[in-house]
């Protein structure tokens, strides 16, 4: 006589054993969303009444409910006027990654990340989209805290580092003190650093570099050789004609080093107007190594960040992490994931030459 097939444990089951309700055991074996709340001694029992039964969740049942649409969506900030290369070239490899894993891919532009943007970022996932990536986000760690937790989220290059949103970045500081060396092993001493906006993340972690590899090679780090500014050509241009109209040509730096290639690109242009030429009378760097970078006269020597492939790896960040909250698992994505930096040595730096100049 053929024995009946035992049948596999429920919700329902998993509940009635712990003396909760389905929907109770729910939220803590589906990871439901975050506006639930249960307290950790019931969330124990649910889970040993599982371990008990033998639960094992209905992955293609939860799959079929949360009616995925093969959707990938893209936020940033785009309020700068002027096209931004860092942006594109990110979303080059978001567009790749997508056409990989067969996905379509929708651009959300945002006027600012302090603004009305957790709301906005929750409005986006109610149904266009399977997940979310964000570029450059500035939302502060209880904002991100906030975002809706049955979406999936991957930050590149995202200000603060949350548990459950993977974190793309690049070794920043290190690529900044690879190009100061750089410029220090040339000769240059007096180096200046337009560096991006405080508050920002990667423009501390490149300020680090910079101090550091000045230190090592006992150079002091003065304080009035670093000088804010923001990561778009019109700042890099205001802040080196503010420079010149303050302390004038005869106190020229050695090298600059700016927060950007788009700044770099600024610089260069308020220093040609100022007929100062580059390398020959100042060295010149970026960081990045996007296309302003090569197009340029003189081309920008810079650092290069792989963006297009960090856009590629956000999206099987993203989906990884989709099937994490499908499936009900906690989240074995990495919470941050550092790419390498390169230094991509061109004609805007030179080593130096005796000059009669003060200061």
């Amino acid at each position: 006589m053929k024995k009946k097939p035992v049948r596999a444990a429920t919700l329902a089951d998993v509940g009635r054993e712990a003396g909760v309700s389905a929907m109770a055991a729910s939220v803590v074996l589906n990871n439901a969303g975050s506006s639930t709340r249960i307290a950790e001694s019931t969330r124990q029992r649910i889970l040993e009444a599982a371990r008990r039964l033998n639960y094992r969740p209905n992955i293609a049942a939860r799959a079929l409910a949360a009616r995925r649409i093969h959707a990938i969506g893209v936020a940033a900030v785009i309020d700068s006027g002027e096209l931004n290369h860092y942006f594109l070239e990110v979303l080059n490899g978001v567009l790749e990654g997508a056409a990989r894993h067969g996905q379509n891919t929708t651009v959300f532009a945002l006027k600012d990340w302090q603004a009305d943007a957790e709301t906005r970022l929750a409005s986006f996932c109610d149904g266009r989209i399977d997940g979310l990536i964000l570029i450059a986000p500035t939302l502060s760690r209880a904002a991100a805290r906030r975002l809706p937790r049955d979406t999936p989220f991957v930050f590149i290059h995202g200000n603060t580092h949350v548990s459950g949103i993977p974190n793309l970045e690049t070794d920043e500081e290190r690529g900044a003190r690879e190009l100061v060396e750089h410029l220090v092993a040339l000769g240059h001493r007096r180096i200046l650093h337009l560096a991006g906006p405080e508050g920002r993340l990667g423009a501390e972690r490149r300020i680090r570099g910079y101090r550091t590899a000045l230190e090592a090679a006992n150079i002091p780090a003065s304080p009035e050789l670093i000088v804010r500014a923001d990561y778009t050509l019109s700042a890099g241009r205001a802040a080196m004609r503010c420079w010149l109209a303050t302390r004038g040509r005869r106190r020229l730096p050695d090298a600059i080093f700016c927060c950007n290639d788009a700044c770099a690109a600024g610089c260069l242009e308020a220093l040609a107007e100022a007929g100062i030429r580059v390398p020959d009378d100042v060295s010149l760097a970026g960081f990045d190594d996007n296309l302003v970078a090569r197009t340029t006269v003189p081309q920008l020597t810079t650092v290069r960040q792989p963006l297009r492939e960090m856009g590629s790896a956000a999206v099987e960040a993203l989906i990884r992490r989709r099937e994490e909250i499908d499936s009900g698992r906690r989240p074995r994505t990495r919470r941050v994931i550092v790419f390498p930096t390169t230094l991509v040595q061109r004609g805007s730096v030179a080593r130096l030459r005796r000059r009669n100049r003060s200061g």
